[in-house]
């Protein structure tokens, strides 16, 4: 691969750590640039339309689904089929009684997720008796010494879905999350079983990026860079492009950064958690910049 011959010429060379030739560490960063824009621009959806909590509820839903895929017989190091089932059946239900119920969003996310979580952590006492537990972390927390050529392709296959539908749709879900009250205004006809077929493939993207970075991010610190790169981005940004763009640069780096760091300061972190840790602190930069008054505030809307 291109990246692994420079990768290992910055090795010879002497300005990259030895760590750097090695193969798997070349497979971890094509997954970081590939994971790490998807992300990205889920997350202004997620965060436009106020959805931050769902995300959250699909990713730690992930640990039952990790645990039913064990249980089921797939290998521990990727219960690929029961992850996104169990995502993807997760967020469709949560979906499908949020729109049949007067209780409020807030309080029914959370007791879906109180159940996942609940029902992960009894299904994962009696995974834990024949998996051995440091291969749970890595599926959980994420690591990048499990990422190989196979993961790749599959990661590169959910990319190719998610930004066609991205493409496709992504401004539309975008307008009728801005702009609800202009979506319904025709009534009961096409325009609103538009909104809703859209409201369920935002559902279907979740889950797919779900799994695709279950093996860099970890299950359960999924939904947090779904969150905070858009969240940061939003504090910057004075329109919906500036918005876009910073939040796949922010999502992006943070993957990259967090897969790169641990390696060559030699620190034994998860990389899912060193990601989220990078995305959070420089969330806590831009909001302290901000109180200094270094940045100036976003614009409305």
């Amino acid at each position: 691969m291109i990246m692994q011959q420079w990768l290992a010429s910055g090795v010879e060379q002497g300005w990259l750590p030895e760590i750097f030739q090695y193969p798997f560490v070349t497979y971890a960063l094509i997954a970081a640039v590939m994971v790490g824009p998807l992300l990205g621009a889920l997350g202004t959806l997620v965060v436009v339309k106020r959805l931050a909590f769902f995300s959250e509820a699909v990713g730690h839903g992930a640990l039952t689904g990790v645990a039913v895929g064990i249980l089921l017989g797939e290998p521990a190091t990727q219960p690929i089929a029961a992850l996104f089932g169990f995502c993807l059946s997760f967020a469709l239900i949560l979906h499908w009684v949020k729109s049949r119920t007067q209780v409020p969003y807030d309080a029914l996310v959370g007791v879906f997720l109180a159940f996942a979580i609940a029902l992960g952590a009894a299904l994962l006492l009696y995974v834990a008796k024949v998996v051995n537990v440091h291969i749970l972390e890595n599926v959980l927390f994420g690591s990048i010494l499990t990422v190989t050529p196979n993961d790749l392709i599959l990661l590169g296959l959910i990319s190719l879905v998610s930004w066609v539908m991205i493409w496709r749709y992504g401004n539309q879900a975008l307008m009728s999350a801005l702009q609800p009250e202009l979506a319904r205004v025709q009534g009961a006809g096409g325009r609103r079983a538009r909104v809703t077929l859209l409201d369920y493939g935002f559902v279907l993207l979740i889950a797919l990026i779900t799994v695709a970075a279950v093996k860099i991010i970890g299950a359960v610190l999924v939904g947090a860079l779904l969150l905070i790169p858009a969240t940061t981005a939003r504090l910057i940004s004075h329109n919906l492009r500036g918005f876009f763009i910073r939040t796949l640069l922010i999502s992006t780096g943070s993957c990259v950064a967090g897969v790169v760091l641990p390696m060559a300061l030699e620190i034994p972190i998860p990389s899912g958690a060193a990601i989220v840790l990078l995305a959070s602190s420089l969330f806590l930069v831009v909001v302290l910049l901000r109180q200094l008054g270094w940045l100036q505030t976003q614009a409305n809307g």
